[in-house]
């Protein structure tokens, strides 16, 4: 079986229980969940699926913790290796760079090809985005501000997605 690693950065706990909440819906799925904070970059070589999470601070900055360690982790060598994202925003409070830690986060990344697990934009109200590619996003966005309701169901849509993805 494939070893999946759910690797997050969070200041609030936010992400920090979505985090926990996507590797719930993975259900028999072994996935093993890290603060980002407390890895070492070579840690991600050891699985062959990665789920990263960030929040958004500012205007378009990814959680502190990710800032601190993208650098190591884009010279790593993760060809052959599926990832997926998810991020957090506000989109009233931030509409004009609505969860665009993600899309840092996104476009940080080396080997695009990689990346799985994009999501419909429906639903969402917002001006801009940079974690939006091509009418979709580059992974799961949650609103947990907003639209806190709505995270069971998007939650299980996109995992139900990347778990396909992820055989």
């Amino acid at each position: 079986m494939k070893k999946t690693g759910l690797f997050y950065g969070t200041t609030t706990g936010k992400t920090k229980k979505i985090a926990e909440l996507i590797k719930k819906e993975f259900g028999k799925t072994p996935i093993e969940i890290f603060d980002i904070k407390n890895i070492k970059p070579e840690d991600l070589l050891k699985y062959d699926n990665l789920i990263f999470g960030t929040s958004a601070w500012g205007i378009g900055d990814m959680q502190d913790d990710w800032e601190a360690l993208i650098d190591d982790i884009v010279d790593l060598d993760l060809s052959g290796k599926k990832i997926a994202l998810f991020g957090l925003g506000d989109q009233k409070e931030y509409p004009e760079s609505f969860a665009d830690g993600l899309g840092t986060l996104y476009c940080r990344l080396p080997n695009k090809e990689n990346i799985v697990g994009s999501f419909p934009i429906e639903g969402y109200k917002y001006y801009y985005s940079t974690a939006e590619k091509d009418g979709k996003f580059v992974g799961l966005v949650i609103d947990n501000d907003n639209q806190a309701e709505l995270n069971p169901q998007r939650i299980k849509k996109w995992t139900t997605g990347v778990k396909k993805e992820f055989a």
